[in-house]
C-alpha cells in the first residue's frame, strides 16, 4: 500500500530547518513570517490563519501559541505540501523519500517535485541522480548561495537516499532553524551558523568579538544590542530564525542601495542624453525616486539604523 502521510520525524525535520518563532518577523525578502515559515503567500497557511481570525501578519505584533503553530504545521503538511508530493511521486515511495520531498516542497513549493528536474528524476526511478541533484541545486536566493539552503538541500538529499533524519535522530550539528543560546565553554569546533551571524553583526556595527563560531558573552551582548535596536525582533539575546533573517535583510539592503544608485546614475545619464535635457535635472529626479523606493522597501532597516545611532531601544 502506498505511503501517503508525512511522519512525525518528517515534520520535526521541517521545523528544525524552518524554525518556530511565535512572533511575526520579516524574512530576508521582507515577507512577514511567523511560526514554521508560515506566510500569507501560501494558500494553505492563509486558510489556517483565517481559522484564527488573523487577516494580516504584522511583524513584532502578531503572535501565535506553540500549540497553534503545531496545528498549522501538521495541517499545512498533511493537506498541502505532503499531498502535492504524493500526487507527483511514484507509488513505491518510501517514508523517508516522502518526508524529504515534502521538506523540499515546503521550502521551494510543490513545483520542485511536479515540474523541476529533481521530481522528474525521482519519477523516472533514477534515485541516486535525484538525490545528488537535490544536494547540489535549489540553494540560492537572488543568485547568491545561502549557507542555510546549501546545508538543507544536502540533508534532504541524505534523507531521501539513505533515510537519515539529520538533526532529528542523529547528532551532526543543529540546523539553522534551531535557536542558539549563550554557552560558558568554547566548543572544540565552531558553529558555522554562529560564525555567519558574528560576521554579519560586525559588518553592521555590533562587535561580537572574535569570528570563531562560539556563542559566548560578547556575541550575546552584540545579538541583544542588535535586537533592542531593531523593530519587530524579540529581545531575548538568542540567535533564532527571526534575528538571522533580519541580519540578512540588513546585508541585502546595503547591496541593493549600491546597485540601485549605480543603475540609477547610468539610466538617468542615458535618458538625459537621449532627451536632450540637462543631465542634472534627470539625475536629481532619479536619485529622489531611488531614495524614496529604498526608504519604503527597507523602512525597518532604516529604523534600526536610527535606533542604533540614537541609542533608542525597542521592546518586543
Amino acid at each position: 500500500m502506498p505511503i501517503t502521510t508525512v511522519s512525525s520525524r518528517g515534520r520535526a525535520f521541517v521545523r528544525l530547518h524552518e524554525g518556530n518563532p511565535l512572533t511575526a518577523y520579516r524574512d530576508p525578502t521582507g515577507t512577514p513570517t511567523i511560526g514554521t515559515g508560515f506566510t500569507m503567500k501560501s494558500p494553505y497557511c492563509r486558510a489556517e490563519f483565517a481559522r484564527l481570525s488573523i487577516k494580516k501578519l504584522i511583524p513584532g505584533k502578531t503572535k501565535i501559541t506553540a500549540e497553534q503553530s503545531d496545528r498549522i504545521l501538521r495541517t499545512v503538511i498533511d493537506n498541502g505540501y505532503g499531498k502535492e508530493v504524493v500526487a507527483h511521486s511514484p507509488d513505491n515511495r518510501t517514508q523517508y523519500q516522502l518526508d524529504a520531498g515534502t521538506s523540499a516542497a515546503y521550502n521551494l513549493g510543490g513545483r520542485v517535485v511536479s515540474k523541476w528536474r529533481f521530481g522528474k528524476l525521482w519519477r523516472a526511478g533514477r534515485l541516486k541522480q535525484a538525490a545528488d541533484y537535490l544536494a547540489s541545486h535549489y540553494n540560492t536566493s537572488k543568485g547568491r548561495k545561502l549557507p542555510g539552503l546549501v546545508r538543507r538541500r544536502q540533508e534532504e538529499s541524505l534523507l531521501f537516499e539513505k533515510g537519515i533524519y539529520t538533526g532529528v535522530d542523529t547528532v551532526t550539528g543543529a540546523p539553522e532553524g534551531v535557536p542558539r543560546a549563550e554557552t560558558d565553554e568554547k566548543p572544540a569546533t565552531g558553529d558555522p551558523v554562529v560564525a555567519d551571524v558574528q560576521t554579519m553583526l560586525k559588518k553592521r556595527g555590533f562587535d561580537p568579538g572574535a569570528i570563531d563560531g562560539w556563542f559566548g558573552k560578547n556575541t550575546r551582548k552584540a545579538v541583544l544590542a542588535y535586537q533592542m535596536a531593531h523593530p519587530h525582533l524579540v529581545n531575548d539575546g538568542i540567535i533564532g530564525p527571526a534575528t538571522i533573517a533580519q541580519l540578512r535583510r540588513d546585508m541585502k539592503a546595503f547591496k541593493d542601495a549600491a546597485a540601485k544608485s549605480g543603475a540609477s546614475a547610468a539610466a538617468s545619464g542615458a535618458a538625459a542624453w537621449m532627451a536632450g535635457l540637462p543631465v542634472g535635472w534627470i539625475v536629481a529626479g532619479v536619485i529622489v525616486f531611488a531614495a524614496l523606493w529604498f526608504a519604503w522597501r527597507y523602512r525597518d532597516v532604516i529604523a534600526r539604523r536610527i535606533n542604533t545611532i540614537t541609542g533608542h531601544e525597542v521592546e518586543v
